[in-house]
């Protein structure tokens, strides 16, 4: 397993878009983004820099590895 990368909110929604996943609503801080299928939704806090454990389930709740949510956050 890869080490998470220590990234900001920002470049998490980047990232996730290149799997599908869109901005469907902002809650204050918070970005709901969405993908239609498969179906999933995730919130994404968006702050400077996200703490390992919340990054883990967001990635976890995007039905992603952490290996291929590095490789596509490389590219």
């Amino acid at each position: 397993m890869s080490r998470l990368p220590r990234i900001s909110g920002q470049e998490c929604m980047k990232t996730l878009a290149k799997v599908g996943f869109y901005l469907k609503r902002q809650r204050g801080s918070h970005l709901i983004l969405r993908r239609d299928d498969p179906f999933a939704q995730v919130v994404v806090p968006a702050h400077k820099e996200l703490d390992k454990g919340t990054l883990r389930g967001i990635i976890r709740q995007a039905h992603l590895g952490v290996d291929e949510f590095m490789a596509l956050h490389s590219s």
